[in-house]
Formats: structure tokens, sequence, C-alpha cells
């Protein structure tokens, strides 16, 4: 069976391998947090494993700040592609902005409400007058916040308290000072809180549970005239994030190589892996398709993005329902999906790093 995955993984390379640097288009595409971390492992698969190359582009990962500033930074035609979650593109949607998320990343809602594990608060009501930490106020945390917060009965704009806290270590420093209650961000960020030795724990959030998180979101004019390349786009990643299912290590030491700052230093190299390999996993956990029940990579639950659509109506993130297939399409998901993920599973599981 090894011998099988060797000889998999090497045809599968051979048939990736031709590539025309000097027919490659780059492809800037906004990245919706402030720093590169685990959550781009599929694009590092693709980028290691030529798939993009392949295809004619080059992809360059731009962080920004939040959901809201991708969104923004599409609309204006500064950059043609993001990753952001759907809150802002359902309110600048309203606003006359036609463009929609053509490939669901993160099937499952990655967002959520934590609280340090000792702490009082068990439940959404219980952050009355709380402080609570988000990245930055363009993050989708941030919408997401007010939402369950009206949810539970409370005014957003005079019962809770949002701080800016950045990522990583600025947000681990705050919480162990005290100074913020809880936190809204999302399932990697919390991962890294918890391996930096505070444990978390997860209110219940029922309310946004089924709801779709990120995707890779276009301009309705980009997905006219430049569809072949959109495809490329998010099958590089598709093929990623199989790659990345089926052989996490794999994945983090690749993302390590074509992103060398992710890689922790002052630590030892098995514990920086082992705690990347467990942050991924929570990624992991929402990029599977049966986080929202569909069949394909990419493919958008109309259901799930209307019932979201009534949720933000229902506490004022939007001022009237939007329609999903205002949101979403899936016309691109069958040519997106057109590869063999056998082989790249294969590939994936043949793969040791130099």
């Amino acid at each position: 069976m090894k011998r099988f995955y060797l000889f998999a993984a090497a045809a599968y390379l051979l048939s990736t391998a031709w590539l025309d640097a000097n027919a490659q288009t780059l492809v800037r595409v906004g990245f919706c947090v402030r720093t590169i971390g685990v959550g781009a492992a599929p694009f590092a698969v693709a980028m290691k494993m030529g798939w993009y190359a392949r295809d004619g582009i080059k992809v360059e990962l731009v962080p920004i700040g939040g959901s809201t500033d991708c969104v923004k930074l599409v609309a204006t035609k500064e950059i043609p592609y993001s990753l952001p979650s759907v809150e802002p593109l359902a309110i600048i949607r309203q606003q006359g902005v036609k463009a929609k998320i053509f490939y669901t990343a993160y099937q499952g809602n990655i967002y959520g409400i934590a609280v340090p594990q000792g702490s009082s608060i068990t439940k959404i009501a219980d952050l009355k007058n709380k402080s609570i930490g988000v990245i930055s106020m363009s993050s989708a945390g941030v919408v997401v916040a007010r939402a369950l917060a009206a949810n539970a009965g409370l005014d957003p704009d005079q019962d809770i308290h949002l701080v800016v806290t950045g990522e990583g270590a600025q947000t681990v420093a705050l919480l162990r000072a005290g100074q913020i209650d809880a936190l809204s961000q999302y399932d990697t960020q919390y991962a890294v809180v918890e391996n930096a030795g505070v444990k978390l724990r997860l209110l219940s959030t029922k309310e946004i549970e089924g709801f779709p998180s990120n995707g890779f979101l276009a301009l309705d004019e980009t997905l006219r005239t430049n569809r072949k390349q959109a495809v490329a786009l998010a099958q590089g990643f598709a093929k990623g994030t199989v790659f990345t299912i089926a052989n996490p290590e794999a994945a983090i030491r690749i993302l390590w190589e074509i992103y060398p700052e992710t890689k922790p230093t002052g630590i030892d190299e098995a514990t920086a892996l082992h705690e990347a390999v467990k942050t991924l996993g929570a990624r992991i956990a929402n990029l599977k398709l049966e986080k929202s029940g569909v069949s394909k990579w990419g493919e958008s639950s109309e259901k799930n993005y209307s019932a979201y659509s009534d949720f933000m109506q229902k506490w004022a993130v939007t001022k009237e329902k939007v329609p999903a297939n205002e949101l979403i399409t899936n016309d691109l998901i069958d040519e997106i999906n057109n590869f063999n993920q056998a082989d790249v599973i294969a590939a994936a599981k043949a793969y040791r790093s130099k």
C-alpha cells in the first residue's frame, strides 16, 4: 500500500510539474486577518504542489484587518478576490454593490463567544457590562458579538463593550490581566490562545452554529470576465483543503516553507509542530462538507445562507433581508470540483518534506 501511495504521488507530481513562469498572472487575494496563519495552509499547499502555477496564476495573499475591509476592497476593485465572512457582504449589498460568494470555504461557523475556563459567565446574557475582545473593529467578530447580544436581550450599543485586542499574544496578555472578560473571535485564534496556556470555554451559540462562515468573494463583473481565473483560484484552495485534511502535519510544514514567518520561534520544532497541528485541527473541523450538509467543495447551502440572512435582519445587522441568491452563487462549483480527489489524498499521504 505504501508503494502505491508513493507511485501515485510521484505520478501526480509529474503531471502537475510543468509550468511556464512567464505565463502566470498575479492574483491578489484578501486574507481577512492582519497576519498570515495556519488558515492559509490550503493556499500554501496549492502553491507548493504547483497547482496554481499549472493553471497560469500566482496567488498573493494580502493580509487585511477584517472581513469588513476585505469586502470594501473588493467593492472598490482594489483587489479582485477576498475571503470574508458574509455579514459585511449582506450590509454592502444593500448599497448596490453586486458581488457574491462563489465558494464557501468554511462550511461550519468559525465564530463564537469564548470566556476563560474559570469565568462566572455561563451564557450570552451574562455579558452585560462586560468587555469583549475582538481582533479588530472590522472583524466579523464585532457583528457576531452585537447580534448575539441582541438575541440574548441585551442592547449591543449600551450593554457590551468591544475592545480591540489584536491577535495571539496581545489577546492572551489582556485575558491574563483581566482587562477583558470574553472574546468574540474564531476557531484558530481560540486554539492559539489555549496553546499559550489560557484555557477557554465556548458559550452556547446554537443560534449561529448552522450558519456559514467565510468564502471567496468577487464582483459579479469579475466572475463574468475572469471566470477561468476564479475557478483556478478556488480549485487550488479546494485541492489544498483535501490535502490538508488528509495530512495536517505535511500541510503545516509546507505552510512554514512558503510562509516562513508563520513558524514559531523560541520553542523546539516538535512543540511548534504539535501546537500548529492542533490549531489547524480547529479549522479543519469547519472545512469539512458535513458541517453544512453539502456534497461538493465550496458549495454554498442556500438554505443555510437564507437562515443567516433572516437572523441578520432580525437583529439589525441589515435593514432588510438580503435574499440568499444575492449573496452566493454555485455557478462555478462543478468546474471547481473537476479534479481527482483520490490523487490529491494519495499525494498528501505520501508527502515527505525535504
